[in-house]
């Protein structure tokens, strides 16, 4: 394929933001989705984008609405002229005891972590069909689908979830010649961390900033991770080098957990 479109959705920042300014540095055009309340970072990002001389295109969208994901898949085709990737990377994290969690944190956390994933998959896979050709499907898990952190357990089964769905989604796509990966960060330098740092430390009684630091003293590489090691190992899955891969859930975390 020499021309190549992806959807990155929640990209207004973070790591999806480095996702989606590797993939048109990797000669993407790329569509980001995010939710109203980021329209103008979004549209910020859609400037960087296209400085690097692809097409962009923001959607608003929320991932836990599968009619909104759906039509973010329509849309990216029309606006940008094909489809052949999409980043399934909205997340939101969750900090507390579990015996604290409650049905409504419950239902929004896997709305958006686990229901926004399958709405991708099955949004992409539906229009890789219609377009007459395979495709790559790159899903955001965490290290904590391979081993669940304190406080974060609620986050963890989400992200567990999402181990399940891509290796499943692999397994009943590859006939169509659809790839389905995920990606699995660590302890990324990002807003979403700095909310888990804050949380942590109102539960544990700690300062800002201790309870980030105590999991990057943890880790081998002696730094935490910034969005552009996560960007990297997306260029690789959404790139030809990995055709032969699918069903994989790939940590990326500086050494933390090891499988």
């Amino acid at each position: 394929m020499t021309s190549r479109t992806a959807l990155v959705t929640g990209a207004s920042r973070g790591i999806g933001k480095a996702i989606a300014l590797q993939l048109a540095k990797d000669g993407y055009n790329v569509a980001i989705t995010d939710l109203p309340q980021q329209r103008n970072e979004a549209l910020n990002t859609v400037k960087e984008l296209e400085k690097l001389n692809v097409r962009s295109h923001f959607i608003e969208a929320d991932s836990s609405k599968r009619d909104q994901v759906f039509n973010a898949v329509n849309e990216t085709t029309e606006k940008l002229g094909g489809f052949n990737t999409i980043v399934n990377n909205a997340g939101i994290a969750s900090v507390e005891p579990l015996l604290e969690v409650t049905e409504e944190k419950l239902d929004r956390l896997n709305k958006i972590n686990i229901n926004g994933v399958l709405w991708g998959i099955q949004a992409a896979a539906k229009q890789f069909e219609k377009l007459g050709h395979g495709g790559k499907i790159i899903n955001a898990s965490s290290i904590v689908s391979h081993e669940s952190f304190e406080l974060l357990g609620l986050y963890s089964a989400s992200k567990f979830a999402v181990r399940g769905l891509t290796q499943a989604a692999a397994k009943e796509l590859a006939r169509k010649k659809i790839t389905v990966n995920a990606y699995c960060p660590g302890i990324v330098l990002t807003p979403m961390w700095d909310l888990i740092d804050e949380k942590l430390g109102a539960i544990n009684g700690v300062p800002k900033g201790e309870s980030v630091k105590k999991y990057i003293d943890g880790i081998l590489l002696g730094r935490g991770s910034e969005p552009q090691d996560i960007a990297n190992l997306v260029s690789f899955l959404g790139s030809e080098k990995s055709d032969y891969i699918t069903g994989q859930s790939i940590i990326v975390d500086g050494g933390i957990v090891f499988t």
